[in-house]
């Protein structure tokens, strides 16, 4: 009769849980324990984050010189390394690689500070832009490099 009843009762919960993943607006979990709702808001807050980097330093055009190009292409950079450990800290888990965002925000700003203050001393010659608003990154894809 136990054995009757457990099996009803996992019928019954097995009969909840697919109906709760066929409902409108419910979110599955998925191998990692992240419910689908929120890997697809991770998702789509890293590619935001990655086309805003891509564009900053592609709107970096050369202006020859190497210590301004290098600062103005790498300025939309670290932004971008500081808003994707932010997107980790609001998603992640595991708290080694949450440690290592924290540590990523405040390094890459700090970076970010010194780049700036460079490009504020060092101002561009005449018929040169100015800072990372400015100077064509293009010559490598950063999607294709691997971790």
């Amino acid at each position: 009769m136990r054995t009757l009843q457990l099996a009803v009762v996992g019928l019954l919960a097995m009969g909840c849980v697919g109906h709760a993943a066929e409902t409108p607006g419910a979110s599955t979990i998925n191998a990692a324990g992240i419910a689908d709702t929120d890997m697809k808001a991770f998702s789509d807050a890293m590619d935001r984050s990655m086309a805003r980097m891509h564009e900053g330093m592609a709107a970096a055009k050369p202006t020859g010189d190497p210590d301004r190009d290098f600062a103005a292409m790498m300025i939309p950079h670290h932004q971008g390394a500081v808003e994707m450990a932010e997107i980790q800290l609001r998603f992640g888990r595991d708290e080694r690689l949450r440690r290592l965002a924290q540590g990523i925000i405040v390094e890459q700003r700090q970076e970010i500070a010194v780049m700036q203050r460079i490009l504020d001393e060092k101002p561009a010659a005449p018929g040169q832009a100015a800072g990372p608003s400015a100077p064509a990154h293009g010559h490598h894809d950063h999607k294709d490099m691997k971790p």
